[in-house]
């Protein structure tokens, strides 16, 4: 199982959420640790190579986006209530300026 790491105020971010919502991130986390997939998601193109959002219904909509194509770790690269039909310009580009800073 590859080690979860958290990239800027990622992991605040998901304390905040409320915690049914959170409980359902650690779960779909957990499941991308251990090599699947998670239950609801798509591809963030936009955010860099191998970059994919968790989707959660949960009490609201909330979006996790992370990348798991490097060996060492899943990386959280940002968290975040959706409060809109598209994701924000500022989500995505906060999201891939952490993912640069990984060397993506």
């Amino acid at each position: 199982m590859r080690t979860l790491r958290f990239v800027g105020s990622s992991l605040d971010d998901i304390k905040d959420f409320p915690a049914e919502a959170r409980r359902e991130a650690g779960f779909e986390l957990h499941a991308v640790q251990s090599g699947l997939m998670p239950s609801d998601f798509k591809p963030m193109l936009a955010v860099g190579p191998g970059a994919y959002e968790i989707r959660i219904h949960v009490l609201g909509e909330w979006r996790v986006i992370y990348v798991a194509k490097f060996d060492d770790a899943v990386y959280v690269l940002h968290a975040f209530h959706k409060k809109t039909q598209k994701t924000r310009k500022e989500d995505i580009e906060l999201a891939a300026r952490r993912y640069k800073q990984l060397g993506g």
